[in-house]
């Protein structure tokens, strides 16, 4: 087994990564932010993009990211168009990673338990 400690800046707690953590694991927080990676700008298609996911929430979450300074919100005439910061887009490469590390592990296990009930 491979000892990874040595790859992290911290060996313990730190405060700024459970700050982002915390950011990104609220709630439809990381699914709203993979509806914009995948060019959903506006509210309405946002909100398609994630069913159950109320207007109110969306709406807090999307103040939240703004905040955070991951999105930036371009009025319109009618609707604003919400647009990931550098900052914001720059996560796209962790998502990509989680989006592999599922693959291999939970849909995998999901495929595995559909072939047992079949």
């Amino acid at each position: 087994m491979t000892d990874h400690t040595s790859e992290f800046p911290h060996n313990a707690y730190c405060p700024y990564f459970q700050q982002a953590i915390e950011l990104i694991g609220r709630r439809w927080t990381a699914s709203i932010l993979r509806a914009l990676f995948a060019g959903n700008e506006r509210f309405s298609d946002i909100a398609k993009t994630v069913p159950g996911l109320s207007h109110r929430l969306l709406t807090e979450r999307l103040e939240e990211l703004r905040e955070a300074s991951l999105v930036t919100i371009e009025p319109g005439i009618k609707h604003g168009t919400y647009r990931l910061t550098e900052r914001g887009a720059d996560l796209r490469r962790i998502f990509a990673e989680l989006e592999d590390w599922n693959a291999r592990w939970y849909e995998a296990d999901q495929q595995d338990r559909e072939r047992a009930t079949t």
